[in-house]
């Protein structure tokens, strides 16, 4: 019989009764054998038009939007340079996948990251100066000239960015034609070559990938029909009366995941015109003591301006993005592997769904996150995971069903080395 990932459950079965192999052996077996099967169907399917690829991915351009900083995670700096898994960082991903890509069809995909105004970097997003509230004027013009005196006016400045960094020409110049745009922190925002080849076929000048909304995505923008143009709403063009519908799943059933797709042409037509008036949403902030300004533009909002636009329905697995702690143990688990930069699901796990997991605040800080685990726990049969105080975790731990861990004030609980806890309420040493 033929290795598919066909063979997978019926494996998987038969390892279940193998009792000579402990809970982290069958796991790890599964996830070998998994990424065996996956590897030959990716043999076996992308050996065959290797030519047409890479006449794709040659009209291809990579941009991934570096600017997220990680205050939520008690970062510094920009996010991508947080480690996710094996010593590697975002962006250490993200050049290793497009240097596989490219050596593999023997294509040349740039990658440009697109950073805050106060890098280094030429293409960098403009750099605007906050409003002092009170008096309307710009806060440099009152004597605020650091960095807290500006601003980076959102996503949506990607596209003059590209054009006033003359990249935009050079691109066209070497025969590109297209633009897959990305939040660097989303590691599911991966080069897809079907959704490419669509947009040429169909001379779509702009998609926006789309996917089921959840509870946890109520306040993401959706898609909706207006003036005979697809537009995305966000919750903050939507009347206080409502949100509650906005919010609704069942009324609303997708969200943008901001994985974008953009005519090059297209881009430099519309930036040329100043025909890019997207929403504006302002925010206010108060820094240093002083109620401020800063209005911002979103690149998603941008989709009722091109010509023949459209939004694509993508799976789940095209938003994995890391916005706090519960997300970096989820993609450190054993519920995902690494290969080749990307990081994929592992097919041992049945639910469709992530585990649902809330960490409490001594866990808020990537800097001290990992001490409180001798390693990462196996989660594939993980349904929910809440953890509140002193708590720390063992090696070879096995987390199942639902599982909550509380220490009292004062209290330190650890969990065992190779403990395998299955849906309990873990309040003190007696529970364990």
């Amino acid at each position: 019989m033929a290795a598919t990932t066909e063979n997978l459950p019926r494996l998987k079965s038969a390892v279940d009764g193998l009792t000579e192999m402990s809970e982290n052996e069958r796991s790890g077996f599964i996830n070998l054998v998994s990424r065996y099967l996956r590897m030959v169907f990716m043999f076996i399917t992308n050996d065959v038009d290797v030519s047409e690829t890479k006449n794709l991915l040659d009209k291809l351009v990579v941009l991934k939007l570096n600017g997220g900083l990680g205050t939520t995670m008690g970062c510094t700096g920009p996010k991508s340079v947080i480690e996710v898994r094996d010593g590697l960082t975002f962006l250490d991903l993200i050049v290793i996948q497009i240097e596989n890509l490219n050596n593999k069809y023997g294509c040349k995909v740039p990658l440009v990251l697109m950073n805050s105004f106060n890098t280094h970097d030429d293409t960098q997003k403009s750099k605007y100066p906050r409003v002092v509230a009170d008096e309307f004027v710009p806060w440099p013009s009152k004597g605020k000239t650091d960095k807290d005196g500006w601003y980076p006016p959102g996503h949506g400045d990607v596209f003059p960015s590209l054009m006033n960094s003359g990249k935009l020409d050079a691109f066209l110049s070497q025969g590109k034609e297209y633009v897959f745009v990305a939040n660097s922190d989303n590691l599911g925002a991966i080069v897809d070559l079907t959704i490419l080849k669509h947009l040429i076929q169909n001379k779509n000048e702009y998609c926006m990938e789309v996917t089921p909304k959840t509870l946890a995505d109520v306040k993401g923008g959706t898609l909706i029909s207006y003036e005979g143009k697809v537009q995305l709403l966000e919750i903050a063009q939507v009347p206080d009366e409502h949100v509650n519908e906005f919010k609704s799943i069942e009324k609303f059933k997708i969200f943008n995941t901001n994985n974008l797709w953009v005519n090059l042409k297209a881009i430099k037509k519309l930036v040329e015109a100043d025909a890019l008036k997207m929403e504006i949403i302002p925010n206010p902030k108060e820094v240093d003591g002083v109620k401020v300004l800063q209005l911002e533009t979103a690149a998603g909002a941008a989709i009722r301006f091109f010509d023949n636009a459209i939004g694509v329905n993508v799976p789940r697995s095209r938003f994995l993005p890391v916005k706090a702690t519960s997300d970096l143990l989820l993609v450190q688990s054993d519920l995902y592997t690494l290969v080749d930069g990307f990081v994929t699901r592992n097919s041992a796990r049945t639910n469709p769904s992530n585990p649902s997991i809330e960490l409490g605040p001594e866990f808020k800080k990537v800097s001290n996150f990992l001490s409180w685990f001798k390693s990462i726990p196996s989660i594939v049969e993980l349904d929910s995971l809440k953890v509140s105080g002193d708590v720390s975790f063992g090696s070879s731990v096995v987390l199942k069903g639902k599982v909550t861990v509380t220490a009292k004030s004062g209290v330190k609980l650890e969990i065992p080395n190779g403990a395998v806890v299955e849906n309990k309420d873990i309040n003190g040493p007696e529970d364990l």
